[in-house]
């Protein structure tokens, strides 16, 4: 009882940004911006796709689902970072840490797996183009929306109910102006193995599979591709991949490197930490709904 009411009254401190405390004004400003970009850019993708009735295919509703992923990461990062940046309030209740991680985690996975998703869209489209309709409908689509919602739920409701386990007894200092799950138990006076073996396993299950078969796909579709006779029909195939590509660009590599800090990092700069977190929640976001832009025709005349 004594450790649940430690737990319940706990805050933590935010941390990050410690190069930005003497002008901490200017940098709420970029962040203002990316974030009003970011919402100003998928909202645009949205409702492109609401309007444009061409466009209720299973390519552009996954696109529509990658946009509401961007959306609420971004949305769940944002106001503690600018809260910290503006008001200089580092302080954040353990409750709304736990509800931040957990849509923070949530987020990442629907990304990662719609990610994936796109991929097999991608894979149907150039392996078997004569079989591409009879395979993803609208209502395939919408089944692999709904299963990627509740692999998800399934996946990250742990992660909190097994954090309330925990005895947290000073307010910690965070890596990060936001709560991660790998960040928060290395705060714990408890035994965290329990806690550290089921993060290894979620992040193993959702964003490691998902990325397994990302490469995979593009193994398969590169085959495809190779055993086209010409190069102008080799490069016309790659070219409807491009996005896509630029998206698990965007999506893994700060992911990957985030999690190898986490694990084997013990002595890097917390700027680096904070560097590579903020990257791996910015980029996407901001950068996604330029890509597709640029690359959709449909979307770019829209646009104009």
């Amino acid at each position: 009882e004594a450790n649940s009411s430690q737990t319940k009254t706990l805050s933590f401190l935010l941390g990050g940004f410690s190069a930005w405390e003497s002008t901490q004004i200017w940098g709420a400003v970029p962040l203002c911006s990316a974030y009003l970009l970011a919402l100003l850019g998928n909202c645009t993708i949205l409702s492109i796709i609401k309007v444009e009735q061409s466009l209720h295919t299973p390519m552009y509703l996954l696109l529509a689902m990658l946009a509401v992923a961007d959306l609420g990461l971004c949305t769940s990062t944002f106001p503690s970072m600018l809260m910290m940046l503006c008001l200089k309030a580092r302080e954040i209740g353990f409750g709304i840490c736990l509800v931040q991680m957990f849509f923070i985690h949530s987020f990442t996975d629907i990304e990662s797996a719609v990610i994936l998703a796109m991929a097999f869209d991608r894979y149907v489209a150039i392996c078997h183009p004569l079989r591409y309709s009879s395979i993803l409908t609208n209502s395939v689509t919408m089944k692999i929306c709904v299963a990627i919602i509740m692999r998800t739920i399934l996946i990250v409701i742990p992660l909190p109910v097994l954090l309330i386990q925990l005895c947290f007894t000073t307010a910690s200092k965070l890596s990060h102006p936001y709560c991660l799950h790998p960040d928060i138990i290395k705060h714990s006076g408890s035994d965290t193995r329990i806690n550290s073996a089921y993060g290894l396993f979620a992040l193993i299950s959702t964003l490691g599979l998902d990325l397994l078969f990302v490469l995979l796909s593009y193994v398969l579709i590169l085959k495809t591709i190779l055993n086209i006779a010409t190069w102008r029909e080799r490069l016309k195939a790659l070219n409807t991949c491009i996005s896509h590509i630029c998206a698990v660009l965007l999506f893994f590599i700060p992911m990957i490197c985030l999690s190898m800090l986490h694990r084997c990092g013990k002595h890097v700069s917390p700027k680096v930490y904070t560097f590579v977190a903020n990257l791996h929640f910015l980029a996407p976001p901001l950068l996604n709904p330029i890509v597709y832009s640029v690359k959709t025709k449909v979307i770019r005349k829209r646009i104009l």
